[in-house]
């Protein structure tokens, strides 16, 4: 398979239990992910990792006017990568979130270190369809999803590998039926590997 490339969403300490903006059992797909990470790393496909890298003062806080309690704030403990989280040596990191304006909800409002932003980055590796999991389902996979496919990407979640913060019960469940809709596809590892070992 080329043209293909994984991307983890915002698997932080403080979107899992224990951090200041918890997502419920946040943690726990980080045993599948890891596997998706094995997955692709082991046939050199591109793997992604985004981080929200807020800077202390920004519009997405509720201290200035935003929804969310302060998180994820650039260089602290709650914005570093879970520990359990196996990224390869090769992960390029996306950070978003860094523009006091914007929510920057989706990867495609973030950057790789020399600031090239998600984009860009895809089309100079001739990448043309995702593979997105991570934290949270009815936020920044749920953005991320939506931009990917504006953008004319071919989108397939990981549906065992995303958790929601579920402020409505049903805001998950909405946000997987949204993305369906909108084209992307659901896959499990199982289903995935399977495929991968068929080529």
């Amino acid at each position: 398979m080329k043209g293909i490339a994984l991307v983890i969403v915002d698997v932080q300490n403080d979107f899992c239990p224990g951090g200041i903006l918890a997502v419920p059992e946040g943690d726990a797909i980080i045993p599948v992910l890891n596997k998706y990470i094995e997955l692709f790393s082991h046939r050199k496909l591109p793997v992604f990792a985004s981080r929200d890298w807020h800077p202390e003062r920004t519009a997405h806080f509720k201290e200035f006017g935003g929804q969310w309690p302060s998180h994820c704030v650039q260089n602290s403990s709650g914005a570093a990568f879970h520990p359990l989280l196996k990224l390869p040596d090769d992960v390029i990191i996306l950070s978003k979130g860094m523009d006091p304006d914007t929510d920057g909800y989706s990867v495609f409002q973030a950057a790789d270190r020399d600031d090239v932003e998600f984009y860009t980055v895809l089309k100079n590796i001739a990448i043309d369809e995702l593979y997105i999991g991570g934290i949270a389902t009815d936020y920044c996979v749920r953005w991320s999803v939506r931009d990917a496919i504006t953008f004319g990407f071919r989108v397939t979640v990981l549906v065992d590998g995303i958790k929601g913060i579920n402020l409505k019960l049903k805001d998950s469940e909405d946000a997987i039926r949204e993305m369906v809709a909108l084209g992307a596809k659901k896959i499990t590892f199982e289903k995935l590997s399977h495929m991968f070992h068929e080529e």
